[in-house]
């Protein structure tokens, strides 16, 4: 499985918005700049994270993003499949297949992909903002230099 840059770019988003969006909202320029990311681009994915109810926002002049649930209540998973849809290696596999292929029962391959799928999504929702923030912060303690995101 290869993630697309609406992953890596939304995940590095969300997570400067648990760094940086506390106690108030954060224009996405903001967000833009510090992880150089194009602002149009990071609208594009942001507006896909509010349509999922990971973000929020607020307009006006104080206004801006901000997480819409507490940095424990979202998982790495929840943002990968908000933006880069299932997991899953192939489509047989994928949560919500709706046709089986003609191989379905003799597919003997399927078993393999049926692991990889369910180790991928095992380790991605088991991996919280919370914890990429606490690793965050862990790095840059105490550093003349920052980590990045």
């Amino acid at each position: 499985m290869k993630l697309s840059t609406k992953g890596r770019y939304g995940l590095k988003a969300m997570v400067d918005l648990a760094i940086h969006s506390q106690d108030k909202h954060i224009a996405l320029r903001h967000i833009a700049e510090r992880q150089d990311i194009s602002e149009h681009y990071l609208e594009q994915l942001i507006a896909v994270l509010r349509k999922s109810g990971l973000v929020k926002s607020v307009r006006g002049a104080q206004g801006g993003y901000s997480l819409a649930l507490a940095p424990d209540e979202i998982t790495v998973g929840d943002i990968l499949r908000a933006l880069e849809g299932s997991l899953a290696p192939v489509a047989c596999v994928d949560e919500n297949v709706t046709e089986e292929c003609s191989e379905w029962d003799f597919c003997v391959t399927r078993v393999v992909w049926k692991e990889i799928s369910d180790k991928v999504n095992e380790v991605v929702d088991s991996i919280t903002l919370s914890d990429l923030l606490e690793e965050y912060n862990k790095k840059n303690s105490g550093k003349e230099y920052m980590y990045y995101i």
